[in-house]
């Protein structure tokens, strides 16, 4: 049995990833902010990542996991994005990440083989439309995984998983229609946008010890959009 802390356990793909992993047997530590959490077995704690710190006594002195979830997709043209939004991105996605990064670090040096798991998104190597905003502050994720991964190696895993467009409440406004669903599927090579479920596999296989040779990655998961052009 391991220990894991979600950060951002209550819907998405940290709701997902939390079932996987309470149905493996694992402890899940999660925090929410705003959405209800449901009885999955998890220890939640509320939690705003840019204001507060965790609560001590919250996690257990040994941590074998950290996921951090937590992010925003706003799609803009560029002239119409103020300066300041960027830094609300970058506060949120990357200064968050770091702050419970550094306040666990020692809870994850507690325990054997232990691994990190962040977010980017597929359009930081892509370059999509009206994507600056978000794809700025996630290339500084996909920037500070591997620095971590070479700078904590060999004792700590640090990996990113790189999604495309997936079927959560984040990504409620670009499929808020039957429409705008299906020109999403058709956009895929897969032929269909992602589910929290295709994602949270990954953050699962992450977490393991089957994955105990993989640190400094930044795994695609985007349904072919990231490498094929049909």
């Amino acid at each position: 049995m391991k220990n894991i802390f979600i950060v951002g356990a209550s819907s998405g793909i940290g709701k997902a990833l939390t079932q996987i992993l309470h149905e493996e047997g694992h402890k899940v530590y999660g925090t929410y902010l705003k959405n209800h959490v449901q009885d999955n077995g998890a220890i939640y704690r509320k939690l705003n990542v840019l204001e507060e710190g965790i609560e001590p006594g919250f996690l257990p002195e040994k941590l074998d996991g950290l996921v951090y979830c937590p992010g925003s997709i706003n799609l803009k043209p560029f002239h119409r994005i103020k300066p300041d939004a960027f830094v609300s991105d970058f506060e949120l996605q990357v200064i968050g990440a770091i702050k419970i990064i550094q306040s666990v670090m020692p809870n994850l040096k507690a325990a054997e083989n232990p691994s990190i798991v962040l977010f980017s998104t597929v359009a930081v190597q892509q370059g999509f439309n009206f994507h600056s905003q978000v794809a700025t502050s996630k290339g500084a994720l996909e920037g500070l995984t591997r620095a971590l991964a070479a700078e904590f190696a060999p004792n700590i895993r640090v990996n990113a998983i790189a999604p495309s467009l997936t079927n959560t409440p984040l990504a409620g406004k670009l499929l808020s229609t039957d429409e705008k669903v299906e020109q999403n599927n058709e956009r895929h090579p897969m032929k269909r946008i992602g589910e929290p479920l295709d994602i949270a596999q990954m953050a699962s296989f992450l977490l393991s010890d089957k994955s105990s040779w993989v640190t400094g990655q930044i795994l695609k998961v985007d349904g072919g959009m990231s490498s094929l052009k049909l």
